[in-house]
Order: structure tokens, then sequence, then C-alpha cells
């Protein structure tokens, strides 16, 4: 009897243990396999989140070719800006797909309603037009469409998209989307409200830019330029710049637009295998056929003698640039006629002898970006002191006119008095 009862309790002790021992596998099974889940679950869904903008270089606040020479621009705010521009597509979007260099990537059919099925055109560029489009919210973009014909489009879009998806500052202007679907190829662009700088300059019926402006322009182009060289890792070099790329916000504040793009120049009807535009590029690029960092300040000095002339390029610029390099006061002569008796002409040449060191012959002698918006600083500095004191003086006039005016009226009232009296 014993014997039984103690294999009963042997029994019992073991089916316990089996039990508990099951009931701890299952257990913990269960939470192996929530736990996979859920890792799995946030995997899926970084990999379908809008990557952030990785910022490089000093300037963390933020703020083509003939790609939106007409166009006009959203105000750019930081983390606002990305957020808006995230929640635009996002709603009406459903098909979106997960972006690349973070760079929010979208179907063809979400652009072509933003777009009105792409019939505002704002402009023809060096890859293909430019269109307007309007976000659900009340913004605008604008739309560069890659032509199907373009036989370097492929490898320059891809190009572009990657700068840019690293690429961040308030004097670049602002890539906000692109699409690659049903063939084609299109890269959605902040929306510049003043159009572009050439356009200021060579266009009669736009307003003339004062001096006060073209020195804030060229300090803005300075302030982007040096970004891309010295602030972006790894340097970029734009390799393209000109007064065309300059865009203009609705305070006229610059913006470097199309780095990463650049097109092969064409002398007659073969191609040259040069990158650029002429009458921008540097004569060392073109012997030589190696562009660096210089052969974009080259290209800067061109832009700086435009703004001071009003001169195109093509119009033979450097002959009137050669011509002027003769006196010290010879760029006086060249003076765009709308800045002549409006401006300090001292700063003038300052902006000019800045321009001319760009356009050295031999490169390691000209200036550095950083260089030139140090000098380019400096005159503004100058003018804004110089703002600022004429206009103390008017104030200390009018303070003298009121203070003469109300003892001449005190005077009177002592005369009546003693006459009364």
């Amino acid at each position: 009897m014993v014997q039984r009862s103690a294999l009963v309790i042997i029994g019992v002790s073991v089916g316990v243990a089996v039990g508990v021992v099951v009931a701890s596998l299952v257990y913990f099974g269960i939470r192996w396999f929530r736990k996979h889940a859920n890792l799995q679950q946030q995997a899926n869904e970084r990999s379908l989140s809008t990557l952030p903008i990785r910022r490089n270089g000093q300037d963390k606040s933020f703020d083509s070719s003939a790609s939106f020479s007409d166009s006009v621009t959203v105000k750019i705010i930081d983390h606002p800006a990305q957020k808006s521009q995230h929640l635009w597509w996002s709603h009406h979007s459903k098909d979106k797909i997960a972006p690349t260099s973070g760079i929010p990537r979208y179907p063809y059919k979400d652009i072509q309603k933003a777009t009105q099925n792409f019939t505002t055109i704002l402009g023809q560029g060096a890859f293909g037009p430019v269109y307007k489009a309007k976000m659900p919210s009340g913004e605008m973009v604008a739309v560069k469409v890659l032509a199907s014909d373009s036989r370097q489009g492929e490898k320059e879009f891809q190009t572009e998209v990657s700068l840019l998806g690293r690429l961040h500052h308030r004097n670049l202007v602002n890539l906000v989307g692109y699409c690659v679907d049903k063939g084609a190829h299109m890269l959605i662009y902040e929306f510049m409200s003043s159009g572009s700088l050439a356009t200021f300059l060579y266009d009669e019926e736009k307003r003339t830019l004062n001096w006060e402006e073209r020195l804030q322009i060229a300090l803005d182009i300075s302030h982007g330029l040096e970004y891309l060289h010295d602030g972006a890792v790894p340097a970029v070099i734009h390799r393209d710049l000109k007064s065309a790329n300059i865009l203009l916000d609705n305070l006229y504040r610059a913006k470097v637009a199309d780095f990463g793009l650049s097109k092969e120049e064409k002398f007659g009807r073969s191609n040259s295998g040069l990158k650029g535009t002429y009458g921008y590029i540097d004569p060392t690029y073109i012997s030589t056929n190696k562009f660096t960092a210089k052969s974009d300040i080259y290209s800067f000095g061109i832009i700086l003698y435009e703004l001071i002339t009003a001169i195109h390029p093509h119009q033979n610029l450097m002959e009137y640039i050669n011509l002027a390099a003769m006196s010290s006061d010879g760029i006086d002569e060249i003076l765009d006629k709308r800045l002549v008796g409006t401006c300090n002409v001292e700063e003038v040449r300052s902006l000019a002898h800045i321009a001319h060191k760009c356009l050295h012959s031999t490169p390691r002698k000209r200036p550095s970006v950083g260089e030139v918006m140090q000098a380019i600083s400096k005159i503004k500095q100058r003018h804004m002191g110089k703002k600022n004191v004429l206009s103390l003086s008017e104030d200390d006039f009018s303070s003298v006119v009121s203070r003469i005016e109300s003892q001449h009226i005190e005077m009177g009232r002592l005369t009546s008095i003693a006459e009364r009296a």
C-alpha cells in the first residue's frame, strides 16, 4: 500500500514538472515570437518612412540653368518646410514610393495632378521643360522634367538627387521631391518667386536691382558656393555657375540652383566634351579638361562683373573687363547706366577688384570662396555703416530744426507777455 502511494506521488510530481516545463517553453516561445514580430515591424516602418536630410557645414537654419528663369518661391523654413512638404503629398499619395537619399520619391500620377496634367510651363531648362505645380496646401513648386531625348539625363538626374539628399542651405534652391516612374524622370523644387538674376539684369521690363540689392545677391551667392566647397562632405563643385542659375525670392535674396547638373557645351554642331556654359567656362578647364573649385571661382567672377555692368558674357564682356582693367577707375566707364549716380563708386571699384582676382589666369592665384565671401562682407558692412551714418545725420538735422522752431515759439510767447506787461 505504501509502495503504491509512493508511485502515485512520483507520478504526480513528474506530471507537474513536465507541465511546468511545457508551460515555460510555450510562454518563452510566445514572448520570443512577439519580440521578433515587433522588431520586424519596426524595421519595415523605418524602411518606409522619409529619411531625414543630412545637414553638413556651418549653416543649419535654412532657408536652372534656364530651368526657373521665369519662375516664382515658397518661403523656406527649415523643419516646418520639411513637414509641410511631406504632408501635402502624404494625404494624396497612397502609392508613395519609399524615398532614397533623404528626398521623397513620388508616383507619376501625383505629380500629374499637382501640375494639372503639365499645363503651365515656366521655362525650358538644359535638360527639359519646367512646369508650375500647386500643392494641396496651396504652396507652389517647380517640376523639372528631364527631356526623353536628353542623352545624359539619366546619369545627371541620379547625380543631382543623390547630391541634394545631403545638401541643405538657405542659399541653395531646395529640392522637395523627385519621380522616376513610367519612363519619366522629374525633380521637384521650391518655387522661386522672382525668377533668375539673368532676367533682372537683361530684361528691360523687370525692375532695376539697386546697388544694395546687388551687393546682397553677391554675398548670398558666396555663402551658397562656400557651403558647396567647404561645408559639404565631400565637397561639391558646381560646374555650371551662371546668372541664369542664380534664383531670387520675393525679397530678392539669392539662391544657387542646378548644382549637380551641368550640360555638355556645344561648339557648332559637335559636342566639345566640356561641361558648363560658354562665357562662364574657366579657360584653364578648356585647355586642361580639369575642373576644380577654382573653376567655379572664375565663373563667380564673371557673375560679379555682370552685377556691376549688366553686360552679358555673350556680349563681349571680357573685352570690356580687359579695357577697364587698364586704369584704377576703368570700371566706372562700364558701370550699369541704371546705377550711375545712385551708388558709391568706391564700393563698385572694390567689388570689381575682387571679381578681377577671381578671373586670374593662374587658378591657384585665384582667391578661395571663403576669401571672396569675407571681402564682399566688408564692402557690405562699409555700405551699411555709411547708410546708418547718413540716416543718423538726417535725424540730427531734423532734431536741430525742431529745437529751433520750439525756441522761436517760446521767444514769441515771451515777447507777447512782455508787451502786455
